[in-house]
């Protein structure tokens, strides 16, 4: 599937050291919420085992978009019919690009027709904008407030949000889940 010149697939060994180099960026660690602490061997070595062996409770796909794989994508949780949805543009270079939204857009592409869940949730913190927007974009509708946290060293508080697989589907006409053909999104 590719959404917005993005299409997300399986991880590979070799990307641990394209993700790995993004947090070189302190910046980039900081607003992505990295630890800074991690030397960068230390890091490499992280993600290399992430890669080969993700949590139980999530699926993380790559975003690539050509041939470089520019983020990734999240779906967690083990509730049935139900995950988070989290997504990363890295490194800084990218943002600003509408990678953030294809990424987020592919991720609800992915849950609804190939996962098949009922509804995906996700959070962003107040204090960061261009994450709220994006979700918004998407077509999620706001929920709720979360819990306290904090960005870029000031306290702020999760803004939630959700959509359902049908509120998804009637915005994309055509579009089926993996056991039926499938139109090529519009958007």
């Amino acid at each position: 599937m590719v959404t917005h010149g993005v299409r997300l697939r399986p991880l590979e060994p070799g990307d641990a050291e394209v993700m790995a180099a993004w947090g070189d960026d302190l910046l980039f660690c900081d607003e992505a919420g990295w630890s800074r602490d991690l030397a960068p061997a230390e890091r490499r070595v992280r993600w290399a085992e992430l890669v080969a062996d993700l949590p139980p409770g999530i699926v993380r796909l790559a975003g690539v978009a050509g041939d470089e794989v520019v983020g990734y994508v999240d779906l967690r949780g083990t509730e049935p019919g139900r995950r988070e949805l989290g997504y990363l543009v890295g490194g800084r270079e990218r943002w600003g690009r509408g990678l953030g939204t294809a990424l987020a857009r592919a991720g609800l592409e992915h849950a609804f027709t190939v996962l098949r869940l009922a509804e995906v949730w996700a959070e962003a913190a107040d204090a960061n904008p261009a994450s709220v927007r994006i979700l918004q974009r998407i077509g999620m509708t706001e929920t709720g407030r979360g819990d306290a946290t904090w960005f870029l060293d000031r306290p702020t508080f999760h803004r939630q949000f959700a959509i359902t697989a049908e509120e998804w589907r009637a915005r994309r006409p055509g579009i089926r889940d993996a056991s039926g053909p499938a139109a090529t999104p519009a958007w």
